[in-house]
């Protein structure tokens, strides 16, 4: 199936360019039959075919656990970057692939090459800072006769010519490639630290119920080289990049409406992850939680309580009306870190009508404040979900 291109400049005007009639076709069939608007859904409906909870006690092994994981129902490859030509020009990336196990057992009783047991997404955003413009890109397809896959020992996820794939004998470097109409990215990252795991015991919580839990780790520093194409312009582009892979079969628990995360890499050496589990009424919920990475990649885990978001500003969508927050003050105050957050762009949103169905904000955001008292810098992104629409379980 064609990709969606999607480019947008600082005042918000939309463009849409779009597959073939017979594709539009296709995908008014697909998304019905499919339920796609339930690919994010609660919980797998009971009596299909089952997959594995995320439990404690889990054991990471790598390169093994780059690859998919079929037993757990939903899975992402997640990078972004931040990215600059040898003349200066600044970009910020993000290429995220998303499997989504069919929950039926004809799927996976049937021996067919066609059998559709996993459907793939992918979205591809590039923010251009010089010119104030943002684009994005998405993906629709299933696995089956190579036009979509993940392979299971391994960091290796297509859809068409979009991927992930680790490179090298010993798996540590990455290689990115991604092509829409007027802009494209190919990049090779090798990561400076070893995986993270975030959370307790091998899971990282989403609500409350003890099925609300995944596994999930980053690689928060990858060095990146490569080039970026823009309107048939290439550039040789390196930077910094970071990596997310999280699997499970539950989501979020009943009550919650979305989740803001955040990423950030300080120039002192440290990162640190951190996302609230937002209810209705705007407060986080306490399975939020956070992890701090040293520069030698050792890390401590943060509870909700050890840290303070607090949001300074707001930004409106034109497109889709969403109120998103714009500005943040983000503080742990038993390492006396402070730090204030901003987007690059104002207009960093994704609606993503023709794949997961979801409008939300990733954008790239620079970091300044205090660091134990020492004037600090950094960068990162910043993911909000559920301001267009609220998460709702299914049915």
């Amino acid at each position: 199936m064609d990709d969606a291109l999607y480019s947008r400049d600082g005042s918000g005007g939309l463009e849409v360019s779009t597959g073939s009639w017979w594709r539009e076709i296709s995908l008014l069939f697909m998304f019905p039959l499919l339920g796609i608007s339930a690919v994010f859904a609660e919980t797998p409906s009971v009596g299909l075919h089952e997959f594995a909870p995320a439990r404690p006690g889990y054991v990471y092994a790598f390169p093994r656990d780059h690859g998919s994981h079929e037993q757990f129902q939903t899975e992402w490859w997640y990078f972004t970057g931040h990215l600059s030509s040898t003349n200066g020009r600044r970009f910020g990336y993000e290429l995220t692939f998303f499997r989504r196990g069919i929950d039926s057992p004809d799927a996976w009783s049937n021996p067919s090459v066609w059998a559709m047991r996993h459907l793939y997404f992918a979205h591809f955003a590039l923010t251009d800072e010089a010119n104030a413009q943002f684009r994005f890109a998405e993906k629709l397809s299933r696995a089956g006769i190579n036009k979509a896959g993940a392979e299971v020992d391994r960091l290796h996820v297509w859809i068409d010519r979009w991927l992930l794939k680790a490179v090298a004998p010993d798996h540590r470097q990455f290689h990115l490639q991604a092509q829409a109409e007027g802009f494209s990215i190919d990049l090779t990252l090798e990561p400076s630290k070893p995986p993270v795991i975030h959370g307790t015991d091998g899971v990282s919580r989403k609500g409350k119920e003890p099925e609300a839990a995944s596994h999930y780790y980053s690689m928060t520093r990858l060095r990146t080289t490569g080039s970026v194409v823009v309107e048939g312009e290439p550039l040789a582009v390196n930077g910094i990049s970071w990596m997310d892979h999280e699997f499970g079969s539950a989501d979020l628990s009943e009550g919650l409406v979305g989740w803001d995360w955040f990423s950030l890499q300080l120039q002192n050496g440290y990162d640190i992850m951190a996302y609230g589990l937002r209810r209705a009424d705007g407060t986080f919920d306490p399975a939020s939680s956070g992890t701090l990475v040293r520069p030698d990649g050792s890390s401590t885990s943060l509870s909700l309580q050890a840290i303070d978001v607090s949001v300074q500003g707001h930004w409106t969508s034109p497109v889709s009306g969403a109120r998103y927050p714009h500005l943040w003050t983000l503080s742990i105050p038993s390492e006396k870190v402070e730090l204030n957050i901003s987007p690059r762009m104002a207009n960093q949103e994704l609606v993503t009508r023709r794949s997961t169905a979801v409008t939300y904000w990733e954008g790239a955001v620079d970091v300044t404040g205090l660091w134990k008292g020492e004037n600090i810098q950094g960068q990162g992104y910043v993911e909000l979900t559920g301001y267009a629409e609220p998460y709702r379980p299914s049915q």
